[in-house]
């Protein structure tokens, strides 16, 4: 096995003794956020059923029990790879109705109309979501498993309910005032007496439970035809959406080819465009390979101050250069390489920062939370998935399709709505990320497997936005270059930087001390004080068994057998 693996329960001097061990399973684990869909997922392959089969089950179960980001209404991207070394990737990410136009975000004097990307019916792209999965599982499932067996656990969690914990009760209070605002929203998520939500209730969705049972009965045309699909059109009718019938029946989830590069003798398996993702992970991997990140110390000045200028190079890059590779010519060659790599990382100097506004996206010479959620399964037979779903902003745009249940994306936000205009993650973009019916829009989703000699040894993903793509960076670094256990690695404090705004680091709460903030300001980077990024989930995979690692940031579940 790999020699950077030191997943026995050890002691660093990096005070992380108060964070629990990881679970441990000889045969399946799967690592969500939720443990009612944590347990589903178990529960098939305690039945036979593989990875990919586990995975449905999770993915239609997190639909009911964290609606704020599983979804239906969604979409999200799925890497597989077998113990055999088969790999693929998979892209169910929403995409623009046919009626959307490059400025419907825009008014008439080329401004851009406030929250209407985020807030409105027209936000919403054509979900992708159990598209995608029930296509994952019709191609890469083990043929063990029905369909009724995937979707019962979901349908008996929101036909019958789930018990509340303080923390999910919590955010449907918080969330409140937006639920009064659509109807829908109002009748599932406020009492009848309007009292708040508290720990120990059962929260029922009954319309959600028809629409899965459903999807059930008729599969993927249960959703995208049929009284389903009549439901989202009438949603979409009383206010300005323009998801059509058309729309519907016409999306695909798709095969990509997946994003393959290399990290100190691993090979790192991730998300291709739509995404950003992948080629951004590897790109800064490529990047690090050039410096001695193993005597720098994990958190020090130098190693965030290496890690932020490598960010800020990278994060220019995906501004101008990324896109959906149906529209765009994305010069994937130019992120994988290790040359470029070492060019673009060529003026960085240790002794003080780059001004972000000297800092642009490379030569290329040829005419996308925490409102998300990852989950990890690896099955008995050593085959790993990686996933990662959203509706984007937490609880999407706030609709609920009416006699449906579900909640719709406003991915709508996740297109360059004008050029160099932030979106709600303070991305910028370009022609590359412009709206395009029918095109989807550019994601930071990164589900990732590191794989070792032919087969997967981690997968590792989050949720986050534009943090996503460094929150699996530092996991990664932490578990093959500071020797943490997968546990340790997820939970550990992070840090951010995305090239805009101007020289910002994101620190976490008493992330790192006053003397290094003090140590990069001084090379002058501003410092804020974000709050928590990410909920990385991650499963490593040793001669000895499964190592489950859930983060300590939200209510994780990690469950073996």
């Amino acid at each position: 096995m790999y020699k950077y693996f030191f997943l026995a329960f050890f002691s660093l001097s990096l005070n992380y003794a108060a964070y629990p061990d990881p679970v441990y399973s000889e045969s399946g684990m799967v690592v969500s956020l939720h443990h009612e869909a944590s347990s589903a997922g178990i529960k098939i392959l305690q039945k036979g059923g593989n990875a990919i089969d586990a995975a449905v089950a999770v993915g239609f179960a997190l639909a009911v029990t964290c609606p704020e980001n599983g979804n239906l209404g969604g979409g999200g991207f799925m890497i597989g790879a077998t113990s055999k070394g088969q790999i693929f990737s998979q892209d169910h990410r929403e995409k623009a109705p046919t009626r959307s136009t490059k400025n419907m975000f825009l008014d008439k004097a080329g401004s851009v109309i406030p929250q209407m990307s985020l807030t409105s019916r027209a936000s919403s792209g054509v979900p992708g979501t159990v598209h995608g999965l029930l296509t994952a599982w019709k191609d890469h499932g083990s043929g063990n498993i029905r369909l009724q067996q995937l979707l019962a656990p979901a349908i008996k969690l929101a036909d019958k309910g789930y018990v509340l914990s303080k923390r999910r009760a919590d955010l449907y209070n918080h969330y409140k005032t937006a639920f009064t605002k659509n109807d829908a929203a109002a009748k599932i998520f406020i009492k009848h007496d309007e009292s708040p939500w508290k720990q120990g209730d059962v929260f029922v969705q009954k319309d959600l439970a028809k629409t899965l049972k459903r999807i059930s009965k008729f599969g993927i045309s249960g959703f995208y035809n049929g009284t389903t699909a009549k439901l989202i059109i009438k949603e979409m009718e009383r206010g300005n959406g323009l998801i059509s019938h058309n729309d519907l029946k016409a999306y695909q989830s798709v095969y990509r080819e997946p994003v393959i590069g290399t990290f100190k003798g691993l090979e790192v398996i991730s998300m291709g465009p739509p995404s950003s993702g992948g080629l951004l992970l590897i790109h800064m991997l490529n990047a690090i390979e050039n410096f001695p990140i193993d005597t720098l110390g994990w958190n020090s000045t130098d190693y965030i101050h290496l890690l932020t200028e490598i960010a800020k190079r990278a994060y220019a890059d995906r501004a101008e250069h990324l896109g959906d590779p149906d529209f765009w010519n994305n010069p994937r060659d130019l992120f994988l390489s290790k040359k470029y790599a070492e060019k673009r990382i060529s003026n960085l100097s240790m002794e003080s920062h780059t001004p972000s506004k000297e800092v642009f996206s490379g030569i290329y010479n040829d005419n996308e939370s925490d409102e998300t959620t990852h989950y990890s399964i690896v099955d008995n037979d050593g085959n790993a998935v990686s996933v990662t779903s959203t509706l984007n902003q937490n609880f999407g745009n706030k609709h609920i399709v009416a006699g449906a249940g579900f909640f719709l994306n406003n991915e709508m936000d996740d297109f360059s709505i004008k050029p160099g205009t932030p979106n709600f993650w303070g991305l910028v973009g370009s022609k590359a990320n412009s709206i395009e019916p029918n095109k989807r829009p550019l994601s930071s989703m990164t589900p990732t497997i590191i794989m070792y000699d032919g087969a997967p040894i981690m997968t590792i993903g989050s949720p986050g936005g534009s943090k996503i793509i460094t929150t699996v960076l530092q996991c990664i670094l932490n578990v093959f270059i500071h020797d943490m256990n997968i546990k340790q690695a997820v939970c550990a404090p992070r840090i951010h930087h995305q090239w805009l705004p101007e020289n910002t680091v994101y620190i976490e709460p008493n992330g790192i001390s006053k003397d290094i903030i003090k140590n990069l300001q001084s090379r002058g980077h501003t410092i804020k004080t974000y709050g928590y990024m990410g909920v990385a989930n991650g499963i490593i995979i040793e001669d000895d068994g499964l190592y489950g690692g859930t983060d300590c940031r939200d209510e994780t579940s990690a469950i073996g057998y």
